[in-house]
């Protein structure tokens, strides 16, 4: 195979280190694919760069704009995938590994994508929360907003996942309209450059949105400032470092960490040898020891189970440990490939030697070598057993980051969820059990510990996506030892790289900063009926006030008969009368919200498409028979969903004669563009 000359992305150029390039070697066969480096380069300037660059061009974009951007660089990375798998079975990835970290780093792209125009306005401020009234009259009033930091996200990131490991960080970033510099760890950093390469010749990104440093990070740190972000993944020894140095400390610059982590998977008390639970259980845990080859923050480091069940779990896991293939990637059948660098597999060997001395390997040999892979970074799964987890410090302050767990037997609930802890902190905890009070224990117990748990059972088991996937959905980080930040969760890993502002103002000039109706507001009314406008021709806060109708007795009898809805306080004056609440019978909520539609619908084909439901649904005021209700209908705020159809969410509040709120709620309606 040729030598890669890896390359760095500095200011929109392509730029070799000038020196000192660091060779990097196949961890399958343990010759030399590429070389790196990033010496000469001028890091200052590409902090500037982004900040003057890529951030105003990327804050000139709405949510919307970035969240077509980001789909647009998913389906890049699909299109070329092949290119990507090719190099990825040169870090000792398996096919299935490679899809974990190739096309699920791409479905993160598409899920904040997705996310960004389902869930974000199409503009440039996110409004965070309900208006807080701040005075009596109502002029006076507070709303909290996100707006992007005008800095620079620096991704420094980890061996083990390339791809997803940079797209995941990316995703968020860039929907949130900062631009990032990013640095892969140099053993894989030759699939991290491949991908950037794909995602600049895609044509989407602006120009400064995007960096890329293949080697040291030099003074980078020195020039960061209170705008800037830093996003790591990596071990606790270099977070520690990088988040003592005193320009972080100085600046208070946001440091995100996702550090070392002894992940645990408890087989719940009811799950016996023989339950789905325990198959489960054994199944888990020998595939978080072997995909990627057990170098995943996730992967379960402790495996523990009621003592009276500890040897069934060792046999069970080291059968099913035998049957594991191991080998060159590219050869069909095997199951676990390599390591990513001799480099890991020295460590790996070297942690398991401390593991060793308090805990005895019962099953693989970490010191074997495979004929004709003896340059490569090849190691058995290594399953190790305490039967003393209170006195073996090592399992619960060591991890070995490969093919390495250890079992050890728990007594009671208590004392599993006392063990689990004894962690400090992991990302990921898994338990197995089909009792709900165990489920809800060990949850009170221990998630404060935790960053995610999951819990499984036969029920979910099919359609579950395992112990150790994070999902761009869902928050993925941890405490203490794990690193104490967060990343993806939807929209919350967005607002990492946003800032949180209370505005205080009128609800008019609040409004129109924000883009979105507050109540106070002006309400601007016109001669068309809104519904027979497009999104593009509505105003926020653009309002139609409807006539009155009266509603009879006869209405709310014959609602209740029709619908079979008679709760006695629409049927019996005397029992409504008794009511605390009612002065005597009153109208259905659900009629009210039937007449209100009866009044403010136009029932003419037009652009209004569907309704597609209703929030906040208050019933503030009784409505009784005599009483006139009618409706003022606002236009609260507006989103595209994709060419054909976008979201226009309405304030609908329904008044009495008196002009006191009957009802309130956000009426959602699809509408053409």
């Amino acid at each position: 195979m040729k030598t890669l000359k890896l390359l760095n992305y500095a200011a929109d150029q392509w730029v070799a280190g000038d020196g000192g390039l660091a060779e990097v070697h196949s961890a399958v066969t343990g010759e030399v694919i590429a070389e790196t480096g990033s010496s000469g380069l001028d890091f200052k300037a590409m902090l500037d760069h982004a900040r003057n660059v890529g951030g105003p061009a990327l804050r000139a974009m709405t949510f919307h704009d970035r969240a077509w951007m980001l789909k647009a660089l998913a389906q890049a990375v699909m299109a070329r995938k092949e290119e990507l798998y090719e190099l990825s079975y040169n870090s000792g990835a398996t096919r299935t590994d490679g899809w974990i970290d190739i096309e699920g780093g791409a479905g993160t792209l598409f899920s904040f994508s997705s996310k960004g125009r389902r869930e974000l306005p199409n503009g440039r401020i996110l409004v965070d929360g309900a208006m807080e009234p701040l005075s009596k009259g109502g002029s006076f009033v507070g709303q909290h907003v996100f707006t992007p930091l005008q800095g620079v996200a620096v991704h420094i990131n980890a061996f083990n996942f390339p791809v997803w490991g940079m797209l995941e960080k990316l995703g968020p970033t860039l929907l949130a309209g900062v631009p990032a510099i990013v640095k892969p760890a140099s053993a894989t950093g030759y699939l991290a450059e491949a991908c950037v390469r794909i995602m600049i010749e895609a044509d989407v990104l602006p120009k400064g949105a995007l960096q890329l440093i293949m080697g040291g990070v030099g003074d980078l740190m020195d020039h960061l400032t209170l705008q800037d972000v830093v996003s790591f993944t990596g071990s606790a020894q270099t977070a520690m470092k990088l988040q003592s140095h005193p320009v972080i400390a100085r600046e208070s610059v946001r440091f995100i960490a996702e550090r070392d982590s002894l992940n645990a998977s408890i087989l719940g008390p009811d799950a016996a040898p023989g339950t789905p639970e325990f198959d489960l259980f054994i199944k888990e845990v020998a595939r978080e020891m072997t995909v990627k080859a057990g170098q995943k923050c996730t992967a379960i480091r402790r495996a523990m189970a009621p003592a009276e069940h500890l040897d069934a779990v060792q046999d069970a896991l080291s059968a099913r440990l035998a049957k594991v293939k191991i080998g060159d990637p590219r050869e069909e059948g095997v199951t676990m490939g390599a390591l990513a660098s001799a480099r890991q597999l020295r460590d790996v060997r070297e942690q398991i030697g401390k593991l060793h001395k308090q805990a005895r390997i019962v099953s693989g040999n970490p010191d074997h070598v495979f004929p004709g892979h003896e340059k490569g970074a090849f190691i058995e799964p290594v399953l190790l057993r305490t039967d003393t987890p209170w006195t073996a410090d090592a399992v619960h302050d060591i991890e070995a980051f490969g093919p390495v767990s250890t079992i050890m037997p728990y007594k009671d609930m208590e004392d599993a969820i006392a063990l689990a802890n004894r962690g400090m902190g992991s990302l990921a905890l898994s338990l197995f059990t089909f009792d709900a009070r165990v489920a809800e224990e060990f949850v009170l117990g221990s998630g404060a510990y935790h960053g995610r748990m999951m819990i499984l059972d036969r029920t979910s088991a099919k359609e579950s996506t395992g112990h150790g996937s994070p999902l761009p959905v869902l928050v993925h980080g941890g405490p203490g030892r794990a690193g104490g930040g967060e990343e993806m969760g939807g929209i919350r890993g967005v607002t990492h790289y946003m800032q949180r502002t209370a505005l205080q103002g009128s609800p008019e000039v609040l409004s129109k900063v924000a883009h979105q109706w507050l109540p106070g507001a002006d309400k601007p009314t016109g001669d068309v009926h809104p519904f027979r406008k497009r999104i593009s021709e509505l105003e926020v806060g653009y309002t139609l006030k409807t006539h009155s109708r009266t509603v009879t007795l006869e209405d709310v009898e014959h609602f209740a008969h029709f619908t079979g809805d008679t709760f006695y306080a629409h049927m019996d004056e005397e029992a409504a009368k008794a009511n605390p609440i009612f002065d005597g019978r009153v109208a259905h909520g659900y009629l009210i919200l039937s007449f209100a539609a009866g009044l403010f619908v136009e029932p003419a084909p037009g652009p209004v498409l569907a309704n597609t439901g209703l929030d906040n649904l208050r019933f503030v005021t009784p409505l009784y028979p005599g009483d006139s209700m009618r409706v003022e209908l606002t236009v609260k705020s507006t989103k595209l969903r994709n060419e054909e159809m976008g979201e226009v969410r309405w304030a609908v509040y329904v008044f009495n004669q008196k002009d006191e709120v009957v009802a309130t709620y956000d009426l959602l309606t699809m509408n053409a563009p």
